[in-house]
């Protein structure tokens, strides 16, 4: 059976219709497998990898090579999902020219089907070239992680009236630029419903509440598995890192206890070839 593609077209359709976007990150074939069997309309390979999958302290350290890798694993799985790789710190900030050769990798060796960048009126040069080069580009505005250094730390963003002008101006500057999304991440509920009545193009939200087209979550997060800290916008589906300790402890202890494996979980063996060895 044909699985229908949901692609950029689908984005804006939904938007039109009022029909609100599901996205989750994902870093893997399985999960994606999981996630795309689940109906997930897209599956961004965040740089939150780094702290979700690597262990850093933030993103900062994720490099192009990193995305790619996990890009081409998420791909694999998700038929229907679009995947968006995340282009990391450092890898559209230095030139024009290395920003499209770098959107560029993530779709010809990962996989994906489109890029999201952060920044608002410095990037909007970036985002034109890599749009011009029939890269998809979804943009991040708010709180944008890989300028935490910049913004003193992980804080709601737009709660002033310059810095809620800013997030609105530069919103429709990436829609003139040709974005085709942007991400809203920890902005005030009211600003981001504004923003969104504002835009032709979908907002997605994460911390924005509710009135955004769609909305993302790191799957971690919201499956209970990432215990280092718990942001106050997720919302835990599940507490699958309990059960999976649980599992451990269970296997551990039947192991010992020499009631893992079982006979079924053994192969046999013809006893007249046992007794001529």
């Amino acid at each position: 059976m044909t699985v229908k593609k949901f692609t950029t077209a689908s984005f804006l359709e939904a938007k039109k219709k009022g029909e609100k976007i599901s996205m989750l990150t994902a870093y893997d074939y399985s999960t994606a497998k999981l996630l795309d069997d689940a109906g997930i309309d897209s599956l961004l390979v965040g740089d939150s990898l780094g702290m979700v999958m690597l262990g850093y302290a933030n993103t900062l350290q994720v490099t192009v090579d990193d995305i790619i890798h996990h890009c081409k694993a998420v791909a694999r799985g998700a038929q229907r999902a679009m995947v968006i790789g995340d282009m990391p710190f450092l890898s559209y900030h230095i030139s024009v020219e290395e920003s499209v050769r770098n959107a560029g990798r993530l779709i010809q060796e990962g996989n994906a089907h489109a890029v999201k960048l952060e920044g608002g009126e410095e990037i909007i040069d970036k985002v034109k070239a890599i749009v011009r080069a029939q890269i998809p580009v979804i943009a991040h505005l708010g709180l944008t992680p890989q300028s935490v250094n910049l913004l003193g730390g992980f804080k709601v963003q737009g709660k002033s009236e310059e810095q809620a002008r800013k997030i609105i101006r530069d919103a429709l500057l990436l829609q003139e630029a040709g974005a085709f999304a942007i991400v809203l991440e920890c902005v005030p509920e009211l600003l981001a419903k504004m923003i969104t009545e504002k835009l032709d193009i979908p907002t997605i939200g994460i911390g924005a509440g509710k009135y955004c087209d769609g909305q993302v979550l790191v799957t971690q997060d919201m499956f209970g598995m990432f215990s280092d800290f718990k942001p106050k916008f997720v919302k835990q589906y599940a507490q699958l890192g309990g059960i999976i300790q649980e599992a451990c402890r269970q296997y551990i202890e039947e192991m010992k206890a020499m009631t893992f494996p079982a006979k079924e979980h053994t192969f046999a063996m013809d006893e007249e070839i046992l007794a001529k060895l």
